[in-house]
């Protein structure tokens, strides 16, 4: 069988020596920051690599509801995948691989996987036939449009991890264990977390009738329904700084895309600490979120922590409080689920690459979702989501 071509671990386990190697590394000296920022990749490459080569998940879904694959059509030729660099840490690039040559021998996928940031340049500049990672930034989507002047094909691939940093892993409201708040709801989320706006982005699209007025914020947590000793005590926020794709997924799904936060907010980035090891921002999030009684924070789920805890999330004012729990982010009535796309360059009026077509059937089959399970890191689609984006390849 055909194994993953991108071996982005061994590259990166190659920098590590060199960086334990010390000054030897580079001809030139470098930066503080620049020595710091390359530790912390390599840091980041250690804990990743761990972390892919367990399954996490052992749970059985339900996949009942999407079909097997059954090719259309015997093909031969390459497809050129780049992007999402977990498909080769984890072990589910591969099980791709081999399910699909089960049924489609001819077809031979190239993997070309360091990072989702190069998917966008890698699709418009033909050098991909399908890219996978999460959705596109202002800048790549509008550079996509002025060089192909269409729009790409967004497929959905998977669901993102209950709690398996790195690979989409949900996200979680949290509040200091004292606090006797049970659920919120996402025009709540908005408020609190938000600040008046004058509009927000549907991709490079500007809604105008998406603002609103500051008499909508929340600050105090009697505005959330709390009373005595709670009722007048400010609402401390806490969550990532907007330079990272969690608080960009977070406004994306909550403020309307826009860029206007509470003023208040604790925002954090890495911290890359003597010996190269890393304090991430979720760890201080929920570390300081502990010692902060009124606070409140959005972040990655990686289980539960001391004197924090997580919120039932509603999807709106008269909707049902749903729990964070591994089987309601995996069918998707817990609202702050993640998802990762594949996305391919389709010509309006012109018809898909039929290998990329096959592969994607195939992964929006029962074989390809048992083939996330079986990675033990991703959640599989549920059957109404396959069969929803099975008609896009119609």
């Amino acid at each position: 069988m055909n194994k993953v071509i991108c071996s982005v671990a061994a590259a990166l386990v190659a920098l590590a020596t060199a960086l334990a190697s010390g000054p030897s590394l580079a001809q030139q000296p470098q930066s503080a920051d620049t020595e710091k920022a390359l530790r912390a990749q390599t840091d980041r490459a250690r804990v990743i690599y761990e972390r892919g080569r367990a399954a996490h998940y052992t749970q059985k879904f339900d996949l009942s509801g999407m079909p097997h694959y059954v090719p259309k059509q015997r093909l031969t030729g390459w497809i050129r995948l780049h992007g999402n660099n977990y498909l080769s840490d984890g072990m589910l690039g591969e099980l791709w691989q081999q399910g699909f040559a089960k049924y489609q021998p001819g077809i031979r996928i190239s993997y070309f996987l360091p990072t989702s940031a190069l998917a966008f340049a890698a699709l418009y500049y033909d050098q991909a036939d399908l890219v996978m990672g999460h959705r596109p930034g202002f800048y790549d989507l509008l550079a996509y449009e002025r060089v192909k002047s269409f729009d790409p094909t967004e497929i959905t691939a998977v669901t993102g991890s209950f709690d398996v940093g790195g690979w989409e892993n949900s996200l979680t409201i949290l509040v200091n264990e004292d606090n006797p708040l049970k659920c919120i709801n996402m025009e709540q989320l908005d408020a609190v977390f938000g600040a008046a706006r004058d509009g927000g982005w549907a991709g490079t699209n500007w809604h105008s009738d998406w603002a609103r007025g500051p008499e909508k914020n929340i600050r105090t947590w009697g505005q959330l329904g709390l009373t005595g000793e709670w009722a007048d005590e400010p609402i401390n926020v806490y969550g990532f700084s907007i330079r990272y794709n969690t608080a960009t997924d977070f406004a994306d799904k909550v403020l309307k895309s826009s860029d206007k936060w509470n003023e208040n907010i604790h925002a954090y980035g890495n911290i890359v600490n003597p010996d190269g090891s890393r304090y991430i921002e979720a760890d201080q999030i929920t570390d300081n979120l502990g010692k902060d009684r009124y606070g409140i924070a959005y972040n990655r789920f990686r289980g539960d922590r001391a004197k924090a805890k997580r919120l039932a999330v509603a999807a709106g004012e008269s909707k049902a409080c749903v729990e964070h729990t591994i089987d309601n982010v995996q069918n998707r009535t817990y609202p702050l689920y993640n998802e990762q796309y594949f996305y391919t360059s389709v010509k309006p009026g012109m018809a898909m690459d039929p290998k990329v077509k096959e592969f994607l059937r195939y992964v929006r089959s029962q074989e390809g979702q048992a083939d996330v399970m079986r990675d033990g890191k991703y959640l599989p689609l549920t059957g109404e989501v396959v069969q929803a984006q099975l008609k896009k390849l119609e």
